[in-house]
């Protein structure tokens, strides 16, 4: 066993055990643990869709459902056709479910509050930076990356981000015209993390009908998950996806303010080259053979 493998089994044995994790009645709540995170789960205003929670807590659905019929039969909770499309169901938390949602909180705090008791304001801060750090990267390392269709909400919720993003840091702002900014001819993959988007990017011929040579288009990762190594992992799948799609090369531009995104395609193998579109707010230009 490596040293990172003992050592995240050392801390899941010593985290669950003393945030009680194993005890029957998680904080006292006469619900296990499993229970408790699902009332946690659930919006306090909105009702939730059930295959949101199970994408979330990536929970079986049989499982899931067992947990939901426990807290309707207490009393907490009730579950409904979705009244848009009623072969979907969805779950609203009762005012009992508000309150007792409100006590789990306030009890988590409080044993929350106890751990960090012992501590000096040096440790908890210590403490606080290390499990930042942690949660990101068990995020980066557990999400779901996958191929995606152009018309998919989650994608257009991507790329209305991406966009956001360029006219934030370009110097003269970033239009993208009325172009589709999806893009039909483009295959997508999508990285999410607990139902939202984090990472997006596509592959499309450079010529529209032809194999040969791809070009890598709207590659975007969240700021929040960048330094976990997300956007080398969604480079080299996307490099994968264009290998599978037939190709022997790709292509990319960029604009020179996304200076880590250069820094990327250098460490990843490309090389520079001559400018190949008409992209007006493309300064930079990259391939790599597959």
């Amino acid at each position: 066993m490596d040293r990172t493998t003992a050592t995240l089994r050392g801390f899941n044995r010593t985290w669950t055990q003393r945030v009680g994790a194993l005890d029957e009645s998680y904080l006292g709540t006469g619900r296990p643990l499993a229970t408790s995170r699902l009332l946690f789960e659930l919006d306090p205003v909105a009702p939730t869709p059930v295959t949101d929670l199970r994408d979330w807590l990536g929970l079986d659905a049989g499982y899931l459902a067992r947990l939901l019929r426990r807290l309707e039969a207490e009393g907490l909770a009730t579950t409904v056709p979705d009244p848009e499309d009623r072969r979907r169901r969805q779950v609203g938390l009762t005012d009992a479910g508000r309150d007792e949602r409100a006590e789990l909180e306030r009890r988590s705090a409080e044993a929350a509050t106890r751990l960090l008791r012992p501590l000096t304001d040096r440790q908890r801060e210590r403490l606080a930076d290390a499990l930042a750090v942690a949660d990101l990267l068990v995020r980066a390392a557990t999400l779901d990356l996958r191929r995606a269709r152009p018309d998919e909400p989650a994608v257009a919720r991507a790329l209305t981000r991406y966009v956001a993003e360029l006219a934030d840091r370009f110097p003269a702002g970033f239009d993208p015209g009325p172009a589709d900014p999806r893009d039909p001819g483009t295959t997508y993959l999508l990285a999410t993390s607990d139902g939202e988007p984090v990472a997006c990017g596509g592959v499309r011929p450079l010529e529209a009908g032809t194999t040969g040579t791809a070009e890598v288009k709207r590659m975007w990762v969240d700021a929040a998950w960048r330094g976990a190594g997300l956007g080398a992992r969604l480079l080299a799948s996307l490099e994968d996806l264009a290998r599978d799609l037939g190709h022997t090369r790709v292509v990319l531009d960029t604009n020179s303010t996304l200076v880590e995104a250069v820094a990327l395609y250098d460490r990843a193998g490309y090389r520079r080259i001559d400018r190949y579109n008409d992209n007006p707010y493309a300064e930079a230009f990259f391939t790599k053979g597959l």
